[in-house]
């Protein structure tokens, strides 16, 4: 006996790995042609405005689409590593060699023992139920670093804590990796790391070209965005003769007329409300495996998506890559939450780009996509907080020791 766990993988994954991507490719470079509106245009046409801005040396100040901190500017950048292609060629391959990474690392983790190939599968069937949309954004480069930040984490805390600080200067949402980290000295050492890497990268952006930071006046004007949780009230109101109306703000299609404000006030809270669940659940926590981080990470940026404004169909993959890693051990409690996020990425694609004129027209259609679409999301947070209480805080004695007779292995791999 080596001590190794099966993965029962093959050559399966790479199999549907590369047919998937494949498509995804064809899609991207319009050979194969997906309704709705055109989603390479952000790359072609924003993405590429930005990169020429950047090379001027400075952040797009005068672009309120600009919602992003300043170490997006690196993935905005990227294509200048493929000088040969053109930019959203470039954009693409680069995208594609992040997938294929995020593919590499649950495969070799699923190697050890008290892990499996299941995170591995999450991440080849998820990224393509998105459709082409999740190769034409950067959001797959960041979930690629949290993946990265996670898998690093389960030995080495330093590692986790300096990648989750560069993938929130790329993002911000990766922050949220943090809060799951083993209470004492690993908590001192990942948090130490990723202060000292968010300064220090924060400080060299902030001298590398002005403007670093002017994307928090944007973000802190934008509403409430289509696709939102809050949107569904919109939605429901215009059906009764709600006098609002659609327009592009911020890079994004949000609802302007009475009461939105007030709706984004209320989304605000929700996500106040969020932040002082997973705070007390940090100081109420008292069990911490392995896989805790992974599952506290997936609920607290599932929590925060949606309670967000936006919800745009590329938040997802930051879903799909935190449900893969969860999935990859063995004593995952988050199938079921993972499950509801697949499925949920399936609709997106139908909710946009297929379907994304009938969202912005809140039709019947538009509305019942939404409805699931969300609906899913919501239920995955609720069920993933409940799971992730119910196996880290102390006081159900019973409980906490079947999970540990079913763990076993991978707390001692934390150790």
């Amino acid at each position: 006996m080596t001590g190794r766990a099966p993965t029962g993988a093959g050559p399966w994954p790479y199999a549907v790995w590369a047919l998937t991507r494949a498509w995804l490719l064809a899609c991207v470079f319009q050979v194969v042609t997906v309704p709705g509106p055109d989603v390479t245009v952000d790359v072609s046409v924003i993405y590429r405005g930005w990169y020429e801005t950047l090379l001027t040396g400075t952040y797009p100040l005068d672009d309120v689409t600009w919602q992003y901190p300043p170490g997006a500017a690196l993935a905005i950048l990227s294509p200048a590593l493929l000088p040969f292609l053109e930019y959203a060629t470039a954009f693409f391959v680069l995208v594609l060699l992040c997938d294929a990474l995020v593919l590499g690392l649950l495969l070799y983790v699923g190697r050890r023992p008290g892990m499996r190939a299941a995170g591995a599968w999450v991440w080849v069937v998820g990224v393509p139920l998105l459709g082409p949309t999740v190769y034409a954004r950067y959001d797959l480069m960041v979930t690629a670093v949290a993946v990265a930040a996670l898998l690093a984490g389960v030995r080495r805390p330093r590692a986790l804590g300096a990648l989750a600080a560069f993938g929130a200067l790329l993002k911000g949402w990766p922050a949220l990796l943090l809060v799951g980290v083993r209470k004492g000295r690993w908590t001192r050492a990942a948090w130490g790391a990723a202060a000292l890497t968010a300064a220090g990268l924060a400080a060299s952006f902030a001298l590398w070209m002005p403007g670093a930071f002017a994307f928090l006046a944007f973000q802190r004007d934008r509403g409430t965005e289509v696709e939102s949780l809050g949107a569904l009230v919109f939605h429901g109101a215009r059906q009764f003769g709600w006098e609002g109306r659609v327009e592009l703000r911020y890079g994004s299609l949000e609802f302007v007329g009475p009461h939105v404000e007030l709706v984004s006030t209320l989304a605000l809270g929700l996500g106040v409300a969020a932040l002082g669940w997973l705070v007390l659940w940090r100081l109420r926590a008292g069990s911490f495996a392995a896989h805790t981080p992974a599952e506290a990470a997936f609920t607290a940026v599932l929590l925060f998506t949606v309670t967000s404004r936006v919800i745009s169909p590329q938040y997802v993959v930051w879903l799909v890559g935190l449900a893969a890693v969860c999935l990859a051990f063995r004593a995952a409690a988050m199938t079921l939450p993972a499950v509801l996020v697949l499925v949920a990425a399936g609709v997106t694609l139908l909710e946009f780009p297929i379907g994304f004129g009938h969202v912005v027209a809140s039709d019947a259609w538009g509305v019942t996509l939404l409805l699931v679409r969300n609906g899913l999301l919501v239920a995955a947070s609720l069920i993933g907080a409940r799971r992730l209480w119910r196996s880290t805080v102390p006081g159900r004695p019973r409980a906490d020791a079947a999970r540990l007779a079913v763990e076993g292995q991978p707390s001692r791999v934390a150790r």
